[in-house]
């Protein structure tokens, strides 16, 4: 036995990991088909009642609804208009029914829609009417904008493997603005990016959009006959109003579609033969760079480059990713953050080949939330297993991706995830060439539930000779629409750091439209070192409560519903010395516009173990402190033409006192063109120093077609004295094909150098897809 284990521990981690091993190792449960898929509701339906062969949506005894896809001779033509035959011929999909704000009630707008496919493409088409056209939110062109979502625009979810677990969800909005997304077991990928086509035009009544899914850029089981599940939602932005066309619950919010138990079913529906499914994507690039930070020099080196991307569908469910020499000169750069605690940050991952199929990798994250939105309990002290910023880079510094592969995707009631990829080495950074290596495997259990395991390598250290190994075991189980269980255990394997490395979670969580509850401990142990992976803080466990009251109006002129929520938590580190003890509340009003106005306070406790900088001379001396701070924010809707969020804190802070001032915004120029400003000033006062930290930034965006656009980006931080611009063209000229125009530049101003150049580049990429 490890003398460093503490009493109980084995016997502890023993039971852990006996009770997910037996649910990883069970059998099909009687709830489950023969092919071992979960009898979700969607899966139990088969083939849905017998429809008339001209209904195009009929609704059975026990209300589950089935639609019919109508076979097309010809291909339409995808303009927005609806003038092509089929559109007379065909009867359209009139029935859909409110989420919010009167859920079960008919849709307040008449809406139109169609289901049609051919030998080639799924078509999905709407039209949209509204008696106030001249409301109609639609002011950002971009494909997959953040914004997109609180736009008028309509979305199909396709549940292509029929398991009421996975599904794409697509839309257009009613300018025209594309939006693609990826949905698993409840999670969201909002980065997969298929070829598909959407465009929208206006009538003097509303708006129309017609959508066409190429068979090919989606994944589906064996067989020519298909039944799928569908959903359909349309969002009228200036009313704050959902509505779908089968019933869902108010408590889902926006994240309805992500629960695909609740979609239809759709039949009828035959899928051309299997065919190679291969895509080859290779690309050129020109690059002239300054680095001044290396080479004291201005000097500009001029670096061409090709490479490759390879995809190739094994199966329907199964696709394999090649790359080599891959280069990721066309992302845009991070956006600053300000950090006054004593822990790291971390950065969004936003490198196209580790976004796709990413949600099959996600390793024990956060449940639904007690808002049953996604959102999550507030857990950003858990650690992210697989944080693929550790790979391809140092810090900010880029370091060469050599080749590199994945294989992802479903098998029946397996999911399947597994990567590998190679970096050269860089003397700059003093790191070697390193393999990393991922292996997830995945199962769904009972009706909405799955049980996984994850293994991970990354060939060397970067604290020990040797390499770092990681595995672990994790489920989610949703004994129904509100309760939800989470758990996981995590080991890491390092030389000179034995024992004492395992994390486990464990959550519960009730979700329901007018109350929420949630319980939260989490252990992270002193030797856990995932090197693939995120850790914000080490060794400590934290027991965490959350509750929620949600009453809804009736028939308030102004205000929608209210918003009470209360949070405890208790951080010790694991010789149960208290470190964090946090008690706060937070009350908001959400507007029928959308608009939400909330007022919170939250008392801590803070003990300081080492010192540590909070600003250039400031130190944060070792002791424990109470914090205070009341906190005022403003959510400002889409259908405004400034939108976004604003908030003022005021506290206590470190034995003095604090003052924070944030917004990020969005202004609509024109319908193209749109100016978002991020502003985040602290003003800080304690007994060690007086200082303003300060990030202010914008970013300005001209949307030349749903397809191609102008991006620029500039920001300050004054935490590191730095001014960057970042100036970015994407066109598409073809489906899945793109042109690239990058240029960066990176700026001190510190008092001794002034505004002195420290870097810059200018990029040139492009790319051509073919597929066979």
């Amino acid at each position: 036995m490890d003398r460093n284990l503490k009493p109980g521990a084995s016997l502890r981690r023993s039971s852990v990991l006996v009770c997910l091993i037996a649910l990883l190792a069970a059998r099909p449960s009687a709830a489950q088909s023969s092919a071992g898929v979960a009898a979700t509701p969607a899966a139990r339906r088969s083939g849905g009642p017998a429809a008339p062969p001209d209904a195009v949506m009929i609704r059975d005894a026990d209300g589950k609804i089935t639609i019919r896809a109508t076979r097309i001779g010809t291909p339409l033509r995808i303009d927005g208009q609806l003038d092509d035959a089929p559109y007379a011929e065909v009867a359209p999909i009139t029935e859909f029914i409110q989420q919010d704000p009167k859920a079960g009630a008919p849709t307040t707008e008449k809406t139109e829609s169609w289901v049609l496919f051919d030998d080639e493409n799924l078509y999905v088409a709407c039209r949209c009417w509204d008696t106030h056209p001249e409301r109609i939110v639609a002011n950002d062109m971009r494909r997959d904008s953040n914004n997109l979502p609180q736009h008028d625009h309509f979305a199909v979810g396709l549940d292509t493997f029929h398991d009421g677990r996975s599904a794409y969800r697509l839309y257009v909005t009613a300018l025209g603005a594309m939006h693609d997304s990826a949905i698993t077991d409840l999670r969201m990928n909002v980065d997969w990016n298929p070829i598909w086509d959407g465009k929208t035009s206006r009538f003097e009544n509303g708006w129309i959009s017609e959508m066409a899914f190429p068979f090919k850029s989606l994944r589906y089981g064996a067989g020519r006959q298909q039944i799928w599940g569908i959903q359909l939602r349309r969002v009228i932005a200036h009313k704050n109003e959902d509505a779908f066309v089968t019933p869902t619950s108010p408590q889902w919010g926006p994240s309805a579609m992500r629960h695909v138990e609740a979609y239809a079913t759709l039949t009828g529906l035959e899928v051309p033969p299997s065919a190679r499914n291969l895509e080859i994507k290779p690309y050129a690039i020109s690059r002239v760079t300054t680095d001044l930070l290396r080479t004291p020099v201005i000097r500009n080196d001029v670096d061409p480059a090709a490479g490759l991307d390879v995809k190739y569908g094994l199966t329907k469910g199964l696709t394999a990713d090649f790359t080599y020499n891959t280069d990721f000169a066309q992302v845009e750069a991070d956006e600053a953050q300000v950090n006054l605690t004593r822990f790291s940050l971390s950065f969004p991952e936003k490198r196209e080949f580790f976004i796709e199929g990413s949600g099959l990798f996600e390793f024990g994250t956060s449940g639904p939330g007690i808002s049953g939105s996604g959102s999550g309990m507030g857990g950003g002290d858990a650690p992210t297993i697989l944080y693929t910023r550790r790979i391809g880079l140092a810090g900010s510094r880029v370091i060469p991706v050599i080749a590199g592969g994945r294989l992802s995707g479903r098998a029946g009631a397996w999911g399947l995830g597994a990567l590998t990829i190679t970096t050269d080495d860089d003397e700059v950074s003093r790191t070697p060439q390193t393999n990393f290596s991922v292996l997830r495997l995945r199962r769904d259990v009972l009706r909405r539930g799955t049980v996984g395991t994850i293994y991970s390598r990354r060939s060397v250290s970067t604290i020990a000779p040797g390499d770092n190994q990681l595995w672990g075991l994790d489920t989610s189980i949703g004994l129904d629409h509100n309760v939800f269980v989470d758990a996981y255990v995590s080991q890491t394997q390092t030389e000179r750091r034995r024992g004492d490395d395992l994390s486990y979670r464990g959550q519960f969580t009730y979700a329901a439209d007018r109350y929420g509850v949630a319980l939260d401990h989490l252990v992270v142990e002193d030797n856990f070192n995932p090197e693939i992976g995120f850790l914000r803080r080490e060794d400590f466990r934290r027991s965490l409560v959350q509750t929620r009251f949600s009453p809804r109006t009736t028939d308030h002129p102004l205000i929608r519903r209210f918003d009470a929520q209360t949070r405890l938590e208790y951080t010790t580190d694991n010789h149960d010395r208290l470190e964090t003890r946090e008690l706060g509340g937070d009350f908001g009003t959400e507007l029928h516009n959308g608009d939400r106005i909330s007022v919170g306070h939250v008392r801590t406790y803070e003990f300081v173990p080492s010192p540590f900088q909070i600003a250039r001379g400031v130190i944060i001396p070792v002791g424990g402190y109470d914090l205070h701070n009341t906190s005022f924010r403003y959510n400002a809707g889409q259908q405004h033409r400034i939108s976004g969020f604003s908030s003022f804190d005021i506290g206590e802070f470190y034995r003095g006192n604090k003052k924070t001032l944030g917004l990020r915004g969005r202004a609509e120029v024109t319908p193209q063109l749109s100016v978002e400003p991020t502003i985040s000033l602290n003003w800080v006062d304690i007994p060690q120093g007086k200082f303003t930290d300060r990030v202010v930034g914008g970013r300005a965006t001209y949307s030349i077609t749903p397809r191609s656009f102008v991006a620029a980006l500039v920001q300050y931080g004054s935490s590191n004295a730095s001014l960057s611009a970042n100036l970015r063209l994407r066109w598409e000229y073809r489906p899945g094909s793109e042109m690239f125009v990058v240029y960066s530049e990176g700026r001190s101003t510190l008092p001794t150098h002034g505004v002195s150049l420290e870097n810059r580049g200018f990029v040139v990429k492009v790319n051509r897809l073919f597929r066979f």
